[in-house]
């Protein structure tokens, strides 16, 4: 809260630098603004970046760190009854003691005898260390935001250039975020690879890699399945690709046919009122779509089904479909594929939308008709833009669990039968780290050798699909 509260003032402030640097520099000019070398907001922005970036930078890293620092500086001494305890009753005592101080917890903790004193020295200890954080944090924000206005409003005049040094700024905000999304990427690919590397120590990457049963549990004998490839990954990536196939079947066609006639042959009116209908799908919360898929698309095909293995002559086919499930391949596939049709259909008529109107009018020029044009002008000028926009549907698809779990089952089963119960990899990993797991033994691990398998494969998969894109554009340009 303390934070919150000095950033709205450090903001106020910054106004009001704003506010000053503009009107220092037009009165410069003796009201002639046409002089300037830059316009005159940039010169007020000039002043309240200084006013209020680094002083900014430091309330946000206080707020960040200063509960480890008032951690470390509380746990540095250390009372001998507090040294007797065991590790974990140690943590459980410094945690007492920071909810305590910190009003979060009754003062009417359960300790006796030097515990209660070194309890009571410790909360008092840590009001303090709070205390003088906080004090010396704020001072800084102060000393910062004031030295920072002294420095940048002097130097505003008419020869000085504002714009350039705005958009230093800028390019420094944009470097870091550019910086920022590649540490990112670079310490969850690390992570993974880490992670990996332990699990791979504990089960052989071939049985892991080529495995067709999936039993992650921690062998307690030698003769448990367990200890001899029950971590085979195969059944998960099969369902895996069976739901994206069964959910791109239904998503490309149904998205790319709806952006063709909204983009080319629907009328302004129609648009109008399909577009935003149709991309109401995307903002339905993923787990509606598996109440919907296990309560409605599921008992209603379990139901079709059943009715045809009834009207089939008695045999094999009929007893298996009239022995059909609600949870099934197909459901989570169909219910995806019905997720995924806004994304797929509102870029791709944005990318239609924007090939250049002039390669129609020479078609037209040639004497095609309006679905040739579209067949052989516009598709194939705006293929890469829809190839992007598949992408981002598998992507959508291969991520996505709360349909799979809700409709497909937990059941890893290694089968191209869209009417089996099967689960994906993401399904497995959420129910890997679910509760209380330990992060030393396989059965955890197995989790991060899923997702840097998973990473593997799409990023193949993506490098594949961009290939693609860059021959056919060779062709057609």
């Amino acid at each position: 809260m303390l934070t919150w509260l000095s950033l709205l003032v450090l903001a106020l402030f910054s106004g009001v630098a704003f506010t000053a640097g503009r009107r220092r520099a037009v009165a410069a000019t003796g009201g002639r603004a046409r002089v300037l070398h830059s316009l005159p907001d940039y010169y007020g922005t000039y002043a309240a970046l200084w006013a209020g970036v680094p002083a900014a930078l430091l309330l946000l890293l206080g707020a960040a760190f200063g509960g480890r620092v008032e951690d470390a500086i509380l746990q540095s001494d250390r009372p001998a009854a507090v040294q007797a305890l065991e590790p974990d009753r140690q943590a459980v005592f410094y945690s007492d003691a920071h909810a305590i101080a910190a009003k979060q917890a009754p003062s009417e903790v359960t300790y006796e005898g030097d515990l209660k004193v070194a309890l009571d020295a410790k909360v008092a200890e840590a009001k303090r260390i709070e205390t003088v954080l906080n004090v010396g944090m704020l001072a800084g924000a102060g000393v910062l935001a004031l030295a920072g206005f002294l420095l940048a409003f002097p130097r505003i005049s008419t020869e000085f250039r504002a714009r350039n040094r705005v958009e230093g700024w800028v390019g420094i905000l944009l470097i870091g975020c550019s910086v920022a999304a590649v540490l990112t990427t670079l310490g969850i690919v690390l992570s993974l690879v880490w992670e990996s590397w332990r699990f791979f120590q504990s089960v052989n990457p071939l049985s892991f890699l080529f495995g067709t049963e999936w039993s992650p549990q921690i062998a307690m004998r030698a003769d448990q399945v367990a200890s001899a490839g029950a971590f085979g990954a195969v059944p998960l990536f099969a369902g895996t690709f069976l739901i994206m196939l069964i959910a791109m079947l239904v998503a490309a066609p149904v998205g790319l046919y709806s952006a063709i006639y909204l983009s080319e042959y629907a009328s302004r009116t129609v648009r109008g009122v399909v577009k935003p209908l149709l991309e109401i799908l995307a903002g339905v919360p993923t787990v509606v779509y598996g109440f919907f898929a296990a309560l409605t698309v599921g008992p209603l095909f379990r139901a079709g089904f059943n009715a045809i293995g009834a009207a089939l002559p008695p045999g094999p086919i009929a007893q298996y479909l009239m022995e059909v499930q609600n949870q099934m391949a197909l459901v989570a596939g169909v219910v995806m594929g019905i997720m995924l049709i806004p994304f797929v259909s509102s870029l791709s008529d944005d990318i239609i939308n924007a090939v250049p109107q002039s390669l129609r009018d020479g078609s037209y020029a040639m004497g095609a008709t309006k679905s040739e044009t579209v067949k052989k002008v516009v598709l194939p000028a705006a293929l890469p833009g829809i190839m992007a926009a598949m992408l981002l549907a598998v992507s959508r698809a291969v991520g996505e669990t709360m349909i799979v779990t809700m409709a497909a089952g937990l059941q890893a089963k290694l089968t191209v039968n869209p009417l089996d119960t099967v689960t994906t990899v993401t399904v497995q990993i959420v129910t890997l780290l679910t509760g209380d797991q330990e992060f030393d033994s396989p059965k955890t691990l197995s989790a991060f050798g899923l997702g840097l398998t998973l990473f593997v494969v799409t990023l193949s998969l993506n490098i594949v699909a961009l290939r693609i894109v860059q021959k056919y554009r060779e062709q057609y340009d």
